[in-house]
């Protein structure tokens, strides 16, 4: 009861409430999975992913202060960029002639 009262919800129904919310008989809506995220001191998104991964993920991210979330972000941003050159040059390079290419000619393979 303690955790849906001090997440808003009224006193004499936040037990079962809580209860229905474990068991996955119900969901909350998003305001009221705002204020249990808000007293449970994680993420709102945390509710929402199947992905174990991802949890973590938002666990530590959630964690990290404004100035570090920049810099995690930053670091990000270069990784992927790093990793969309080297996919574009791979891309741009000619494939080797053979039989799987228009250059080939039939018999000279």
């Amino acid at each position: 009861m303690q955790l849906g009262v001090l997440a808003q919800i009224d006193e004499y129904s936040a037990s079962a409430r809580i209860n229905q919310y474990e068991r996955g008989k119900h969901q909350p809506d998003f305001n009221t999975a705002e204020r249990l995220a808000q007293v449970l001191s994680v993420p709102t998104a945390y509710f929402y992913t199947r992905d174990e991964f991802l949890a973590d993920f938002l666990l530590d991210w959630h964690a990290l202060s404004g100035a570090m979330r920049k810099e995690v972000a930053a670091s990000v941003k270069a990784m992927l960029d790093a990793n969309s050159k080297r996919t574009q040059q791979v891309s741009l390079r000619p494939d080797p002639p053979g039989p799987h290419t228009q250059d080939a000619q039939p018999g000279t393979e």
